[in-house]
C-alpha cells in the first residue's frame, strides 16, 4: 500500500531579511518568506519560497495567511522585524492550537501593556501611564517633578515619551520642560510616557526554548543607538548572576516559551536593576552580528532553532557554547551619522584603519546633498566594527570615534 505523501516541514520567516533566509538555508531547513510583495520578484529569481504580506493592514482576509501557509506545510513562523512579532504570535498560536499564544505577543508589542504585566509580577519599572494628548503628557511632567521634591527654579527631570507599538527608539523624546511638550503632534498620541531612571543601560539577548534560557548575551550600550560591544565588559559581567534572576522572572511573568527575547534594564552602582522593555524579534545595533564575531555561533539560525518547539535538547546543546567557553575577545560597532547638515565627502582617518581593532566600515560616500533626518536609530551611513582583547581599549575607541567628523 503506497504511504500518503507528506507535507514538507516548514519554518515561516515572516519579515524580509537576506541573512535570517541564508541562516535558514545553512540549516537544511525547508522555509518559506513572509515579506512584503516588492520582494517577490527577488524571490523568484533567486528561487525563495515566498508569500507576499502587507503586515500593516489588518483584515478580514487575514485569516487567509494561515491557511496559505499551513496548505505549503509551515508549522513554526519567527517574527525578525517589530511589526512581525504579532503576526508570527497569530500564526503560532494557530499552528500550535494554543491562544495565549497570540495574547503573549500583544504583550510585546504594546509597551503599556507590557509595563502593566512587568509591575503586576513584582518587576522593578519607573513610574508611567499613557497619554491621549499634550495635556496628558504637561500633567505628567508636573506630578513626576513634584514627587522629586523640586521646587521653583530646579532644573526639571525629563520624562521620556514613546510611540506605543513602534520598534526601539523611533518616536522617542525626552520632555524637560512645557516647550517641549509642544514638539508633539496629534499624530504622536496615543503614547507612553515614563519617568527618567538613572544607572547604565544595557540589553539582554536571550534564546528560550521550553521556557528555560539556553544562552544568554550581554551588549554593552557606550551610547545607546550608536556603539555598544559584546560580550559585556568585566564589570557589568560580574552582574550576571543577577541579570541571569531577573531575565528568568522576566520569562516567567510573560509566559515565553520559545524563541529570542531583547530585553532592555537599567543598572545601578548598587545593583538595582531596573526594567525598561523587551522585544522578541531581531536586535538592531548589528547586535546579531556581534554576537557571531564573540562567540562563534550565528545568531539568527539561534532564534530559528529556539523558535522551534520539535528543536531537541540535543541539537541546543550541539549549537551553543557551554558556559565554560568564554570568548577570546570584544565585538563592538559605531553607528556613524554625520555631524553636519550637508554632506560633501566621506573622510576615514589612515589612523582608524591602522588600529590593531579595527576590521571594517561599510561607510559610504553618499551624493552631496543634505544629511537624511534620524528616524530612531536608524538611517545611519554605515558602521564601523571593531574587535579586540581589551573591552576598556574597544570601549575608548568607540567613544573616540563616535566624536569624529568623518563627513564634511
Amino acid at each position: 500500500m503506497k504511504s500518503e505523501e507528506t507535507k514538507p516541514y516548514l519554518t515561516a520567516l515572516i519579515g524580509w531579511s537576506l541573512p535570517a533566509i541564508e541562516a535558514c538555508a545553512k540549516l537544511n531547513k525547508p522555509f518559506v518568506v513572509v515579506g512584503p510583495p516588492d520582494f517577490e520578484s527577488y524571490a523568484q529569481k533567486h528561487n525563495i519560497k515566498f508569500v507576499g504580506w502587507h503586515f500593516d493592514q489588518l483584515n478580514e482576509g487575514s485569516d487567509q495567511l494561515y491557511k496559505q501557509l499551513k496548505a505549503l506545510g509551515a508549522e513554526v513562523a519567527v517574527p525578525l522585524y517589530e511589526e512581525c512579532v504579532e503576526w508570527a504570535g497569530a500564526l503560532n498560536s494557530r499552528f500550535r492550537e494554543e491562544p495565549r499564544v497570540f495574547n503573549r505577543s500583544l504583550l510585546l508589542r504594546d509597551k503599556g501593556m507590557m509595563k502593566r504585566k512587568a509591575q503586576i509580577a513584582g518587576i522593578k519599572v519607573g513610574v508611567f501611564e499613557e497619554a491621549r494628548d499634550k495635556e496628558d503628557v504637561k500633567r505628567f511632567l508636573k506630578r513626576v517633578n513634584e514627587a522629586l521634591l523640586k521646587i521653583e527654579g530646579d532644573k526639571n527631570d525629563p520624562i521620556h515619551v514613546k510611540p506605543l507599538d513602534k520598534a526601539g527608539s523611533v518616536g522617542h523624546l525626552a520632555i524637560e520642560n512645557f516647550e517641549d511638550i509642544e514638539m508633539l503632534t496629534d499624530a504622536d498620541f496615543p503614547l507612553l510616557m515614563e519617568s527618567h531612571l538613572d544607572g547604565q543601560e544595557f540589553s539582554c539577548e536571550v534564546f528560550v526554548h521550553k521556557g528555560k534560557i539556553q544562552f544568554l548575551n550581554i551588549t554593552e550600550y557606550i551610547r545607546l543607538g550608536y556603539s555598544n560591544f559584546v560580550p559585556a565588559s568585566p564589570l557589568l559581567e560580574q552582574k550576571r548572576p543577577l541579570i541571569e534572576k531577573a531575565i528568568e522572572q522576566l520569562i516567567a511573568a510573560f509566559e515565553i516559551e520559545y524563541g529570542v527575547i531583547h530585553p532592555e534594564y537599567f543598572i545601578t552602582a548598587d545593583g538595582t536593576l531596573h526594567f525598561g522593555e523587551v522585544a522578541a524579534r531581531v536586535p538592531g545595533g548589528h547586535i546579531f552580528d556581534l554576537i557571531e564575531r564573540a562567540h562563534g555561533f550565528n545568531a539568527y539560525q539561534a532564534q530559528i532553532l529556539c523558535s522551534d518547539p520539535n528543536t531537541t535538547e540535543e541539537e541546543l546543546r550541539r549549537f551553543f557554547p557551554s558556559k565554560d567557553e568564554q570568548p577570546s575577545g570584544y565585538a563592538g560597532c559605531l553607528m556613524v551619522h554625520p555631524h553636519v547638515n550637508y554632506v560633501k565627502e566621506l573622510n576615514v582617518p589612515d589612523e582608524l584603519e591602522e588600529h590593531p581593532y579595527f576590521e571594517k566600515h561599510d561607510m559610504f560616500s553618499p551624493p552631496q546633498g543634505k544629511v537624511a533626518e534620524r528616524i530612531g536609530f536608524g538611517n545611519h551611513y554605515g558602521t564601523i566594527f571593531f574587535y579586540g582583547e581589551d573591552s576598556e581599549t574597544l570601549r575608548d575607541l568607540l567613544k573616540k570615534y563616535e566624536a569624529y567628523n568623518f563627513y564634511s
